[in-house]
């Protein structure tokens, strides 16, 4: 299969791109040009911090663009299961506020290219470009011909924390500046790619996980309008906060920290530590948030996400309606079977089943388990648990839940086309018991399969379905159609709720799991 070629690197001349801020050196490695870590805005730190992302001063000579840039500031995994380290083999990085860079792989500097913009998961809270293998963009110039570009943004208290009555007009827009630092390297995309062999013209954002709720807002953001022609959400959905909610955290962290409420000079020169220390301290005393997207167990009571300001974000994107202002776009949703996959978890039937009656009380609770049981007769109780449990954050029946409401309310627009997917791949690792885990689509629409073998086994049937589903995201950022021949990908309508299922049999079914998941609504 073509993953088994060993690719070489060398650093030629040739590996020299411009961009409007200088030239770029990468380096070539399996006739792939790679460029890492290119900047597309300032230093976030000091004088910056919470505006919005300044253009980089200009270079002379050649830019390094060798390595990863640095990840946004964060509180760092505490994995409590080498189980789950090893199927996602999670590299945490470094850390720094200079952390508005971007990486860009390509077959060629020349012609004109898709472009496939992968915005990273996390949450608003933490993660990065880097942080999987899955999300190495080689394989995608290197076998589906299109110009793959992640990218990494400010974050949590950095990117998200409002300190407009702290710091005045200036800082309006600082509760979603980590929103803006993505249309800041969209721009960036539209004025630099085609000096890479890309279509500035054909850009595709997708992302997974807090990654999807990021093309989600996206999509509802005036200032993000013309950067981009299709989106995907992938495992995620929108979600925001209130413009009071933002404001009375800041308040209390401010009077937690004993300073003026206009010092934001103090703000500035904190530690990033210290100040992510404070708003989570902070976060713990407020009132429980009535509109969290999961169920929270204990303090904080609320978490990172955009605001909804009137401003950068007139509205609700997916809330109640998908975006008018994208209707145009078409658009890619889906998720996996074992979104709720935590290694850690090892639940026996009876535990298993009174967190169902807890959650779901004792008839639903009932129905929902001897449902998955007949449904899926050879999976363990440890992996039906991960379909759907009483507890913890991702439900993979609620999440098909949101993937057919945002698939209506897309339809619901009439206007560009929504397909929706329903990844079912079974690992075959630690004898299958993990599934289809919360981020394993990522390894076969990136066709990663061989530097994710950990979690795909890299067998001849993942390669296969990788080399299915890339083509498919491929073809999607293409023409904003993921069909090729063999495997026809229809648009989906509320009535049928058809949906491509990917399995070593890629498939079109309506509505899977139908039953199921309407048990949980």
């Amino acid at each position: 299969m073509h993953q088994q070629q060993p690719p070489y690197c060398s650093t030629p001349d040739s590996a020299v791109a411009s961009t409007k801020y200088g030239k770029v050196r990468g380096f070539v490695s399996g006739n792939v040009f790679t460029f890492k870590g290119v900047p597309y805005g300032q230093d976030t730190g000091g004088e910056n911090r919470w505006l919005p992302a300044k253009e980089p001063a200009a270079w002379e000579g050649e830019y390094p663009a060798l390595i990863y840039g640095a990840n946004c500031p964060q509180n760092l995994h505490d994995w409590h299961s080498q189980e789950q380290v090893f199927i996602q083999d999670w590299d945490d990085g470094w850390q720094s506020e200079d952390m508005l860079k971007l990486n860009v792989w390509t077959p060629s500097l020349s012609g004109r290219r898709p472009v496939m913009f992968y915005i990273h998961g996390g949450g608003y809270e933490f993660g990065s470009a880097y942080e999987l293998p899955s999300h190495e963009g080689a394989n995608m110039a290197r076998y589906h011909d299109v110009v793959a570009v992640s990218v990494n943004h400010r974050l949590n208290a950095l990117g998200f924390l409002d300190v407009s009555e702290v710091g005045g007009e200036e800082y309006r827009d600082s509760s979603n500046v980590g929103m803006t630092d993505l249309v800041a390297a969209l721009r960036w995309v539209k004025e630099n790619i085609a000096n890479f062999g890309g279509d500035p013209d054909c850009v595709m954002i997708y992302g997974q996980s807090g990654g999807g709720g990021k093309v989600a807002t996206l999509m509802g953001m005036p200032a993000a309008q013309g950067l981009f022609h299709r989106a995907a959400i992938q495992s995620g959905g929108a979600f925001f906060g209130s413009a009071a909610d933002a404001k009375a955290l800041t308040r209390q962290m401010m009077k937690d920290l004993g300073l003026a409420p206009n010092d934001i000079g103090a703000l500035r020169k904190m530690d990033w530590r210290e100040l992510m220390t404070a708003a989570d301290v902070a976060q713990g005393k407020l009132p429980a948030n009535p509109h969290m997207p999961f169920k929270m167990h204990g303090p904080p009571h609320h978490f990172w996400m955009p605001t909804s300001d009137g401003h950068v974000i007139p509205g609700l994107p997916f809330e109640d309606a998908a975006p008018e202002m994208s209707k145009h776009i078409p658009l890619m949703i889906g998720s996996v079977s074992e979104e709720g996959n935590m290694m850690a978890s090892r639940p026996t039937e009876e535990e298993w089943r009174a967190g169902l009656a807890r959650a779901y009380g004792e008839e639903r609770g009932t129905a929902i388990a001897d449902g998955l049981k007949k449904a899926y007769p050879h999976k363990s109780v440890r992996t039906l648990s991960y379909m759907c449990s009483g507890g913890g954050f991702l439900n993979a029946l609620s999440m098909r839940n949101g993937v057919v409401r945002m698939a209506k309310l897309k339809h619901d627009l009439k206007a560009a086309p929504v397909y929706t997917y329903y990844f079912t791949w079974q690992t075959k690792i630690l004898d299958g018991v993990p599934g289809a885990w919360h981020t394993s689509d990522l390894q076969f629409c990136f066709d990663n399969t061989m530097r994710c073998e950990q979690g795909t086994g890299n067998t001849p049937e993942a390669q296969a379905l990788a080399r299915k589903m890339a083509t498919a995201w491929a073809n999607f950022a293409r023409t904003g159609n993921p069909s090729q021949p063999g495997i026809r990908w229809e648009p989906t309508d509320p009535v049928s709720n058809r949906t491509m299922v990917w399995d070593n049999v890629p498939r079109m079914v309506d509505d899977p799991d139908g039953a199921l998941r309407k048990l949980v609504l």
